[in-house]
């Protein structure tokens, strides 16, 4: 076992990881039951567009005009929205873990994710993710969308901790390849126990006894 006082940073994705997915697959569903909308038609729509709305080229206004209120609707934007936003929760196992990790470690965190920025705002604000993030490297900040190396880079420029001293916690397993192209250790987060018992691989363990 590693010490934990060679880990100075975690690097964490938020939905999958922190909280649910922001705005994924099984969510627009729901959205397509509950507004009786044409899931087929509004699939292929989000995946034409999603991409730029991640990387903070158009707005929320902007995606929802492309995706749902191309045509009229009986339903508002607003309240379509507010459903949207409903759908996160938070992974408060995890968001505790990582909390007291920080604490007793004195960790650097950071968020290193895919979201668009109204959504990120939503979450960030709802959550108090400020309480115990340092920063967030979010693809609609940057301008850059995992798996693109130069958001792992960026984030290490940010951080300021050598690359061996950084943990990454992601819930796809491509984006940690991608970043251990980079040096970057990776856990594949399948779940709470099993993240804290590989956290606990390289020192990162809360009961002193297992120090």
């Amino acid at each position: 076992m590693n010490s934990g006082a060679d880990i100075k940073a975690l690097f964490l994705d938020i939905g999958g990881v922190l909280l649910t997915n922001g705005w994924d697959r099984s969510m627009r569903r729901r959205a397509a039951e509950t507004f009786h909308l044409d899931q087929a038609d509004t699939d292929e729509r989000h995946h034409l567009t999603f991409d730029t709305f991640e990387a903070g080229k158009l707005s929320l206004d902007e995606y929802l005009n492309r995706t749902i209120f191309f045509q009229e609707r009986p339903f508002s934007r607003e309240d379509f929205k507010a459903f949207m936003f409903s759908q996160s929760q938070p992974h408060s196992e995890m968001i505790t873990l990582v909390r007291a990790l920080k604490k007793r470690y004195r960790l650097k965190i950071a968020v290193v994710s895919n979201e668009g920025r109204e959504l990120t705002l939503h979450r960030i604000q709802k959550f108090s993710l400020t309480e115990f993030v340092d920063f967030f490297v979010v693809s609609c900040f940057v301008h850059f969308r995992k798996p693109d190396t130069d958001i792992f880079r960026m984030a290490l420029d940010l951080a300021q901790v050598p690359t061996e001293q950084v943990i990454y916690v992601e819930d796809r397993l491509m984006f940690i390849e991608v970043a251990r192209g980079l040096g970057i250790r990776g856990v594949h987060h399948t779940g709470y126990a099993s993240t804290m018992a590989a956290l606990g691989e390289y020192g990162l363990v809360l009961d002193p006894s297992q120090d």
